[in-house]
């Protein structure tokens, strides 16, 4: 799968939800994929539903045929898991690719 296709999943993610941000992350963002990677992406955005439920209705509209791994926080959480120390969030905001 080449980068275009993860473009366009963005684009259609900023066009339908307004998100402040989307980091690619993971395999294809490190430059690792293998056959069976999935897209795993972080959309950084406020919701007024759980972020678990946002990250259902997003990867509902995607409807793709490649299996995506949608992590959705707040631009709080974000700053809350940053300063805490969160090595997982940190991994992904200084080596992830910003779409």
């Amino acid at each position: 799968m080449d980068d275009t296709y993860i473009y366009s999943l963005a684009e259609e993610i900023k066009r339908k939800f307004n998100p402040e941000k989307i980091i690619l992350f993971g395999s294809y963002a490190y430059g690792t994929p293998g056959e069976d990677s999935d897209i795993d992406l972080l959309v950084i955005m406020d919701t007024d539903l759980s972020v678990k439920e946002q990250a259902f209705l997003i990867r509902r509209e995607l409807n793709s045929s490649i299996p995506i791994d949608i992590l959705v926080k707040t631009p709080g959480e974000i700053e809350e898991r940053f300063k805490l120390g969160d090595f997982f969030i940190k991994k992904i905001i200084e080596k992830g690719i910003v779409l």
